[in-house]
């Protein structure tokens, strides 16, 4: 028995910030093309991801797309307890292949596609075994992208000349790259496992069938073009990705707060499902919003020394006490002005509220598109990862941000800068300028995605590959 239609299979890397868009682009799949979608789901505990909310929530309720919470694995006797959240990610995924191969080895309908992120390539085994074609989707933006892919090329003098003599790094037709923007990768060994890893991930990029990525034409057209002169891997930009506004929980109280602020007058904090703050800069942070006589809504957490990442695998709705790690009496101080929630807030639905005028972000890629498509100007604070570069395509290629300046003896933004920022954004001109332009990226990212736009026929694009390979295979039991 054949099927009619191609079964695409989803690997989702450990983390919301990789979960979220990768449920996004299976909705997709399901909802423009009718595929059948299953998404695979590698666990960091015995419950949180299966608990959340996002697996729960009835927008990934469809009888075409399936989730699949593959076996928790205990990886304290491999890696160490200070490893990084990167070591950790690559080897849970290394760990949990065997369980997805067992898992497409049952299925009736074997799928016709294999879609992997940056950390799932070592997959490509299991999707040769089963003839299946291979993509790899990147839940960030092209320069990200380009950087990853020209991995490979760049010789250790490049680098040298990068960190030693602070020389941007070149990559061919796409923005260099400052050194106060690079990644951490570039700082690490060139000889070690992590720099290592990252020249792999490239390689094995490049025989992909595809790259699929959560950005659209009209965002980076320079660099876009560039990737695609490179010739070494179609690229499709299909994004915006981002979960939709659902209907909010009655009694929300975040929600309910915001109703009652005026038009575009609070600012939104939040570093994240995982970004963190050492206890001097949360009370830096908090100094600032109080001293900046704005309205805030502000998603804490407790503070950590040394791992700005430190609640990256973190999935939960917060908790209900009262934070102790603020400044005294800060609380009382701020209640007419200001809310702190613990953990979690709903965010997409927080950006779409009509009472938020502005985002103080860490820059992680999810969250730059969900600000976009709301139109909210946000304040750029990156934290890890590939977040600095992301700052500076918001600050110097989109004009949709401005970005926090630490102090250069301590490394803390300070809390007149925070109080600045705060108010450049939400009642100087220069806020109103950026708001203008930021709607401009919501308008283009719409078009994008509608039928016929540059997202749409991307898409459209790769399900015609899979339904002419699924012509010419024979899949089933």
């Amino acid at each position: 028995m054949k099927s009619t239609k191609p079964h695409v299979a989803l690997l989702a890397s450990p983390g919301m910030g990789h979960l979220i868009p990768v449920l996004e682009l299976a909705k997709r799949l399901v909802s423009h093309q009718s595929f059948k979608v299953t998404v695979f789901v590698v666990a960091t505990d015995h419950a949180s991801i299966a608990n959340s909310q996002l697996l729960q929530s009835p927008s990934a309720s469809n009888d075409l797309l399936d989730m699949v919470l593959l076996p928790f694995i205990d990886i304290s006797n491999i890696v160490e307890p200070d490893a990084s959240f990167v070591t950790k990610i690559v080897i849970l995924m290394l760990e949990s292949l065997p369980f997805l191969r067992s898992e497409i080895s049952k299925m009736e309908f074997r799928p016709t596609a294999l879609v992997v992120d940056l950390f799932g390539t070592d997959a490509w085994e299991i999707a040769d075994e089963f003839n299946m074609l291979k993509y790899v989707f990147i839940a960030s933006n092209a320069w990200f992208l380009a950087v990853i892919l020209h991995g490979p090329e760049i010789d250790r003098k490049e680098v040298d000349d990068h960190v030693k003599n602070q020389k941007p790094l070149n990559i061919p037709g796409c923005k260099p790259v400052k050194l106060e923007d690079t990644l951490d990768v570039f700082l690490t060994d060139p000889n070690g496992p992590f720099y290592q890893g990252f020249v792999g991930s490239g390689m094995k990029m490049a025989l992909a069938d595809g790259i699929l990525m959560n950005s659209w034409e009209g965002l980076e057209p320079t660099t876009l073009k560039a990737l695609g002169d490179a010739k070494k891997v179609p690229v499709y930009p299909i994004g915006p990705l981002v979960r939709p506004v659902e209907k909010p929980v009655l009694g929300n109280q975040v929600i309910n707060w915001l109703d009652k602020q005026p038009k575009e007058s609070v600012i939104y904090v939040s570093f994240g499902s995982g970004g963190t703050l050492s206890a001097q800069q949360v009370l830096e942070l908090a100094w600032g919003l109080e001293l900046s006589q704005q309205r805030f809504l502000w998603v804490a957490r407790p503070p950590l020394e040394n791992d700005a990442s430190g609640y990256f695998f973190t999935v939960g709705n917060g908790s209900d006490g009262t934070p102790d790690y603020l400044p005294d009496g800060f609380l009382a101080r701020t209640q007419d002005k200001g809310l702190v929630v613990s953990m979690w807030a709903p965010q997409v639905e927080v950006l779409s509220h009509p009472s938020v005028g502005g985002f103080l972000t860490h820059c992680g890629w999810n969250s730059v598109m969900e600000s976009i498509i709301n139109g909210v100007p946000m304040i750029a604070w990156p934290l890890y990862s590939e977040q600095k570069m992301n700052a500076a395509l918001l600050t110097e290629e989109f004009g949709a941000s401005i970005r926090a300046k630490a102090m250069e003896l301590d490394g803390l933004v300070g809390r007149e800068e925070i109080k600045s920022m705060v108010r450049r954004i939400l009642i100087d001109s220069e806020g109103q300028n950026i708001r203008a332009r930021i709607k401009g990226l919501k308008n283009s990212a719409a078009k994008a995605l509608t039928e016929g736009g540059s997202s749409y026929n991307s898409l459209s694009q790769v399900a015609e590959i899979c339904i002419q390979h699924l012509k010419t295979k024979s899949y089933g039991a």
